[in-house]
């Protein structure tokens, strides 16, 4: 429970995480059913860049600063999607202009999404960060904010009963057993309601673990997504991933454009989006 997000706020691994966010709630959208979208991991809902946790670190500098800045020759749309969504957060504050301001965690990207009978329940266990959201949503008849452990949301709220689902699960990765704690999860989960969609966020620290995780994904309809930038010489997080499982058609085209050009503008390894054999 010691982890903030607000630290890593608009960094590399939101760009990631919050890219293939915005392009699965537009596809899930597309139908005309109604969606169910838990965010296990929820975070404080938005984050001010130039003030408290965020102006500590940088690390948006890096991350959303620089894509923002770079060129936009050659965008793939999905980019310009996820780019449009962080300026209208953003706008919610003033006038367009000059640095982003403030960055969108995924439940106010969730819920810029969702349409009329859609549903959106939010996770948080830091007791700060939980009532953080729960003002930011106050009064919002859309959004639900529990202060609760992700993992038990994941037991206790599947299978939804729209029968269409988007589980969000972003841990914190402070346990030296949390590849080993998302993998029971995600089974369990998936026993529950093996058609849903879901987006696992990783950390790159250990290429061992890491590759463990996803061999256990064999079988699966699942996508990896990953970003790699050069080592950061203070030791900082410089690579991480996104398991899609079950992800809705045309998905897979839009990343596979969209990500290499993003590593290219972030000065990243190329990016990779794979379909397991």
């Amino acid at each position: 429970m010691n982890y903030r997000h607000g630290y890593h706020a608009g960094n590399f691994a939101d760009v990631l995480k919050h890219l293939a966010l915005v392009e699965l709630l537009r596809l899930l959208t597309a139908k005309d059913k109604k969606l169910f979208v838990l965010d296990t991991h929820a975070g404080a809902g938005g984050y001010d860049l130039a003030g408290g946790l965020a102006s500590r670190t940088g690390e948006a500098e890096v991350g959303i600063a620089r894509l923002m800045a770079g060129p936009r020759a050659g965008m793939p749309a999905a980019v310009s999607r996820y780019l449009a969504a962080i300026t209208a957060y953003d706008r919610k504050f003033g006038p367009v202009g000059g640095a982003l301001r403030r960055y969108p965690g995924s439940p106010r990207l969730v819920r810029a999404a969702l349409r009329p009978g859609d549903r959106f329940i939010a996770c948080e266990l830091h007791p700060q960060d939980a009532l953080t959201l729960k003002r930011e949503f106050a009064g919002d008849q859309a959004v639900e904010v529990r202060q609760a452990d992700g993992y038990h949301a994941l037991k206790a709220m599947l299978p939804p009963v729209e029968r269409r689902g988007l589980m969000l699960i972003d841990p914190p990765f402070e346990a030296a057993d949390e590849f080993e704690k998302l993998a029971r999860a995600v089974r369990h989960a998936l026993r529950r309601f093996a058609i849903g969609c879901y987006a696992i966020w990783y950390p790159i620290k250990d290429d061992e673990a890491v590759a463990g995780f996803v061999a256990g994904l064999a079988g699966l309809k699942a996508m990896t997504l990953e970003l790699r930038l050069p080592p950061s010489a203070e030791g900082k997080l410089s690579a991480c991933g996104l398991v899609v499982i079950n992800p809705p058609w045309k998905f897979d085209e839009a990343m596979a454009e969209a990500l290499p050009w993003v590593g290219s503008a972030l000065g990243a390894a190329p990016a990779m989006a794979t379909v397991p054999a």
